[in-house]
């Protein structure tokens, strides 16, 4: 959580009082929390970003509930996809980059893409 960015974009990020969470915005436009439990085998879209494999759950359109996938401990990312300063895929592969170096990979989507194909 310590090595977490103060930017997401154009998102600063703003304090909570929830252990093994972060969150960027004012209001809150990306809420990050640490140690959800690791999703198994899911028919949810798939993408590759920075360096980790995401499971990504539209269902609440424009809004995107996505969970790392294959990573032990598992990371959630809320993304507010309504505002449009808040790219989906340069927050994932930001916030990639840290899950990847502080998790240990177990699994891997079978054919992951971008969130905008």
């Amino acid at each position: 959580m310590v090595r977490l960015p103060k930017d997401l974009g154009e998102q600063q990020r703003v304090w909570t009082d929830a252990q093994s969470t972060a969150a960027w915005g004012s209001p809150t436009r990306v809420i990050m929390a640490c140690g959800v439990t690791p999703p198994g085998p899911s028919t949810l879209k798939c993408v590759s970003l920075g360096g980790v494999d995401w499971l990504v759950d539209e269902s609440e359109q424009p809004n995107f509930r996505i969970t790392s996938y294959g990573r032990t401990p598992a990371v959630q990312v809320y993304i507010d996809g309504g505002d449009t300063s808040v790219d989906p895929n340069t927050v994932l592969t930001t916030l990639g980059r840290l899950v990847s170096a502080h998790t240990q990979k177990s699994a891997q989507c079978s054919d992951p893409d971008q969130i905008g194909e």
